[in-house]
């Protein structure tokens, strides 16, 4: 019984220092400042995290909104990370209509959190770029041993046609996406030819006559 105890408080500790870690890192990457969130990824290594966009800061984003209904802006300096974070995430600042800011950069899968922004603005010096997503041979063995059999694929080569499928609809939904966000179509298709070892950051011009950087539509009076 006292083994059990004693095993019990190790793990209770454990844990606790493990959520102190995690609320750290938090208080890194997010800081409220008036009615501006910053999100700043690159901090995230100096509490022993990482510097990417993490599942986990969905629920802190929201958390934050909900916290604090002043906010109106978004600031963002991210070089990317998680594509199903910077998804959800997106779907976040569009529900509570915020004006998105680049202080920094936001390249890969933070430009889908920016576009997301009713105003989208950059600061001078700031920069947005754009590259395929990529997925490591190690993610791909781990997902498809996780997932082949519920997912019925007999052989690698049944997984592989569902990956070619998949992939021409997930091209697909991301320049919907851009469309409808207000970006060109001939630029949202042309960041889709950027291959994922490399990178293309436009010009301010570009940007803005794109449509990636526009003012807050006002409502019709």
């Amino acid at each position: 019984m006292r083994q059990f105890a004693r095993y019990t408080l190790i793990a209770a500790l454990t844990l606790g220092s493990a959520l102190m870690a995690h609320a750290e890192e938090d208080d890194l990457v997010f800081r409220v400042d008036g009615e501006t969130l910053v999100y700043d990824t690159t901090r995230g290594d100096e509490a022993g995290g990482t510097d990417d966009i993490e599942v986990a800061h969905v629920d802190r984003l929201l958390a934050l909104l909900r916290q604090n209904p002043e906010i109106r802006v978004l600031d963002l300096n991210s070089t990317g990370g998680s594509l199903y974070a910077g998804r959800e995430m997106a779907r976040i600042v569009l529900d509570f209509d915020l004006d998105t800011l680049v202080s920094g950069e936001c390249f890969s899968s933070c430009v889908r959190i920016f576009l997301a922004g009713a105003g989208r603005r950059m600061l001078l010096g700031a920069k947005i770029g754009f590259h395929q997503t990529t997925w490591s041979p190690g993610s791909v063995e781990e997902y498809y041993n996780a997932n082949r059999d519920s997912d019925g694929w007999g052989t690698p080569f049944d997984f592989a046609s569902w990956v070619y499928e998949d992939t021409q609809t997930e091209v697909h939904d991301d320049l919907i996406y851009m469309i409808d966000r207000g970006v060109d179509a001939e630029f949202a298709v042309r960041t889709k030819g950027v291959r994922a070892d490399d990178s293309w950051y436009p010009s301010r011009l570009e940007l803005t006559r794109a449509g990636v950087l526009r003012e807050r539509l006002r409502d019709a009076e």
